[in-house]
């Protein structure tokens, strides 16, 4: 009877106040009558049906043989893909960028018609939600309701304090906001329902540390969500197991981020090793095959003709021996080619996931001077603005130096940038500030410069190169090297992702020879696999770097000092 009792209730996600109707409804009265018989499952399936794969009431999405490419791609983006994950998990997702992260998402949004199948029971909700112009103007409490059906405003509103956030932001024209309590409020929005699964896209970019921080102690709470994000930090915080889109296969693991990153480094040493020993191997039956082809060549070449003076103990009688060795030596052969054959399919694909990323280059220059920028008590504000974006600040950049800038969204990290861009001589545009203080660069000082904004890359790679006057074959190459596909460079810059368009930025950058560089915010949608590279560059040429940059470990590692602003 015990074992019958942990057969129904010990089930995952049991549902109490089934259980509760099913004692009242089913087993109490039974047992008032005398019924002495075993509480076994049955007793659940007849009042609740057939328990759901995986568990009692546990819902599951499996994705079977998933194939889909866009329309005019020769290439597919899925090909016979097949997993299993459980909508109750935190589910990382994990992949270079153009790997096929957010087409899934919108694969299961149903935005597009694909071969194989997608069996979910449950209801998908994506952010970040599209928030139209019209909309931008108004408050949210009047849209919500046209962004997430059936949304309760109560439940945004309790979701929004566990954010840290107060009903405020709903009353408000949503222009007006931040772009981090944009953020936060539509977060808060995707959370008020019930029952969905969630589909959560890169949510920290563009976020400063304070709300990075916000968001991943409020996602840590959660669950029921796929996350998509490159923030290292953010995933080991908020996941419990990764789906994986490796450059060949798709895995499932339970884990965060650095699990995962552990176990795939001792996979890629051992597939590496396992390669080698079957790379020798193979040489090695190579020559012996060789070695006895050649022994049974020359022997049967011996069965006909014979000089009976050198030869005096052969006889035609020897011809019948002399074939039989020699069947018995190609035999010898053609086992050594199935043993081959063996070891090259057992070495086949144990290198198709391996993640080696090619060493990526830089020329920076040595300028004559040691202090390449100096602020002194630089206080800056907008013309037409009545409050300074700083006050008072007070740094400088050595040669050699890599320096980070700290502080919340507005605060004037960019702003910074744009003024030493422009003493230098590499802004464009003209900034009407209005500074007291000192803030002057080196004379001659050579810049190259990653831009926080994207929108402006429009038209052909090659236009871009010519603008730039920059070496078409040489960016195309460094690209390559960032795991940009061939197929991308046909295109025009406006058709690439965000993170295609970023890389488009740090090749110009690294391909230009520099003093100093300055990098605003230049990892927002880059992949993992491509930061760790942009980190080891950074680290082995060891430029003089002035950045932005919000993701916690990259700054950890790089910076040899921050500037709080």
């Amino acid at each position: 009877m015990e074992n019958d009792f942990h057969t129904v209730f010990m089930s995952p996600k049991v549902d109490y106040v089934l259980i509760t109707s099913l004692f009242v409804c089913k087993i109490l009265p039974s047992r008032i009558c005398g019924d002495t018989a075993p509480l076994r499952l049955e007793h659940v399936t007849e009042l609740f049906g057939e328990p759901q794969k995986g568990g009692m009431y546990m819902s599951r999405i499996n994705v079977t043989d998933l194939t889909f490419s866009y329309d005019g791609s020769f290439d597919a983006v899925f090909e016979n893909v097949s997993f299993s994950i459980d909508t109750d998990w935190k589910l990382g997702f994990i992949g270079r960028n153009g790997k096929g992260k957010t087409t899934f998402l919108n694969l299961l949004l149903g935005k597009y018609s694909y071969q194989g199948s997608i069996a979910a029971d449950t209801a998908f909700d994506y952010f970040p939600y599209s928030v139209t112009e019209t909309q931008k103007q108004l408050p949210a409490a009047a849209f919500i309701g046209e962004l997430k059906g059936n949304c309760e405003e109560w439940r945004v509103i309790c979701e929004l304090s566990q954010l840290g956030e107060s009903a405020e932001l709903l009353y408000r024209p949503f222009e007006t906001l931040s772009f981090g309590e944009q953020t936060r409020l539509l977060l808060a929005l995707l959370f008020s329902g019930e029952n969905d699964f969630l589909l959560v896209d890169e949510p920290t970019n563009h976020l400063d540390f304070e709300a990075r921080e916000t968001v991943k102690s409020y996602l840590s709470t959660k669950k029921g969500f796929i996350l998509v994000s490159h923030d290292r930090d953010l995933l080991d915080a908020c996941v419990n197991h990764v789906l994986v889109l490796n450059r060949q296969t798709i895995e499932v693991q339970s884990g965060n981020f650095s699990s995962w990153w552990e176990n795939k480094r001792k996979k890629d040493q051992f597939d590496l090793a396992e390669n080698e020993k079957h790379l020798k191997e193979i040489q090695r039956l190579k020559k012996a095959a060789k070695r006895t082809a050649d022994w049974a060549d020359k022997n049967e070449s011996t069965k006909i003709g014979f000089n009976p003076v050198k030869e005096h103990d052969r006889s035609i009688a020897t011809r019948a021996y002399i074939g039989a060795k020699t069947k018995k030596m190609q035999s010898r052969v053609t086992q050594m080619a199935k043993r081959i054959d063996r070891e090259i399919a057992e070495k086949e694909g144990l290198l198709q996931d391996l993640e080696k990323p090619a060493d990526l280059k830089l020329t920076p220059l040595s300028h004559h001077r040691d202090i390449l920028v100096t602020i002194r008590d630089y206080t800056v504000q907008y013309t037409g603005s009545a409050h300074p974006v700083f006050t008072g600040l007070t740094c400088s950049v050595h040669r050699g130096d890599r320096i980070a800038l700290h502080g919340k969204n507005g605060c004037g990290k960019s702003t910074l940038i744009k003024a030493i861009l422009q003493k230098a001589g590499a802004c464009k545009d003209t900034l009407l500030l209005l500074e007291t203080g000192v803030c002057q660069t080196a004379s001659g000082l050579i810049v190259s410069c990653i831009s926080q904004d994207t929108s402006w890359l429009k038209g052909s790679l090659s236009a871009f190169c010519t603008e730039r006057n920059l070496d078409y074959t040489l960016l195309c190459s460094i690209l390559r090297q960032l795991d940009f596909e061939r197929a991308q460079f046909c295109k025009n810059m406006e058709d690439y992702s965000e993170g295609q368009k970023k890389k488009t930025l740090i090749a110009a950058s690294l391909l230009t020879p520099a003093h100093l560089y300055i990098w605003d915010e230049p990892l927002n949608y880059i992949d993992v696999f491509s930061r760790m590279q942009i980190e080891k560059l950074i680290m082995e040429y060891r430029p003089t770097l002035l950045f932005v940059e919000h993701d916690v470990r990259f700054r950890e590692k790089i910076a040899t000092a921050v500037v709080n602003l």
